[in-house]
């Protein structure tokens, strides 16, 4: 799918629907955080979530003490419902911006998708993302990515997704991602059923450094 149609795609299911209507919303996201601190959160990091659409996580992070929060999104109406909540205060940051084509203008500790990369299913947009998620993390910092597993769905909000474990992800991250972690899991959607993800947690191993 071409930029602009997944932007289109995404706005409109962020226009169309309240973000308590979506299979992935989470009052809470108690994973996401445990992952985070698993992977070495700590109050005064900067995080990045990438396809964040109008998640709670950035709450979280303000809330635990994150210095900095970078929110990205195909859709700005998702960024605005998230802002909202927050307030101009916050130490938050939101980009509409398509992943395989962002610049990042800093560098973050941790870097977090909860099913973004995902819907990359063109071997050239998964590169991208691995040039931006580089460009992105500090060297020796984590990225925590969640997928479908290779029993969850296989389309997801009217789009084709290609579902990993983590030995497919590091296959595409390459040599400069080392995994750490990864564990399975099953999110209950709003409607009472079952997706299988699987989230795996990477460190981004410094140049001329053996992973």
């Amino acid at each position: 799918m071409a930029e602009a149609d997944r932007r289109d795609h995404w706005q409109g299911v962020y226009t169309s629907k309240a973000e308590t209507d979506v299979s992935w919303y989470e009052d809470v996201p108690e994973l996401s955080m445990a992952l985070l601190r698993d992977a070495g959160l700590r109050p005064g990091m900067s995080v990045i979530d990438i396809g964040s659409g109008a998640s709670h996580l950035v709450d979280a992070l303000v809330a635990y003490g994150a210095a900095y929060v970078g929110i990205l999104d195909l859709s700005a109406a998702a960024l605005e419902t998230a802002k909202s909540r927050l307030g101009s205060a916050a130490p938050v940051e939101a980009f509409v911006s398509d992943i395989t084509s962002w610049t990042p203008d800093r560098q973050y500790d941790l870097w977090h998708d909860r099913a973004a990369f995902h819907f990359l299913t063109a071997r050239t947009d998964q590169q991208a993302y691995v040039r931006v998620l580089a460009q992105t993390l500090k060297d020796g910092g984590k990225a925590v990515i969640g997928t479908f597993a290779l029993n969850g769905p296989e389309t997801c909000s009217g789009l084709p997704v290609m579902r990993h474990d983590a030995a497919s992800l590091q296959a595409v991250l390459g040599a400069q991602f080392k995994l750490i972690a990864t564990r399975q899991h099953e999110h209950t959607t709003p409607w009472n059923t079952v997706q299988h993800f699987q989230f795996s947690t990477f460190e981004k191993v410094p140049t001329g450094q053996p992973a």
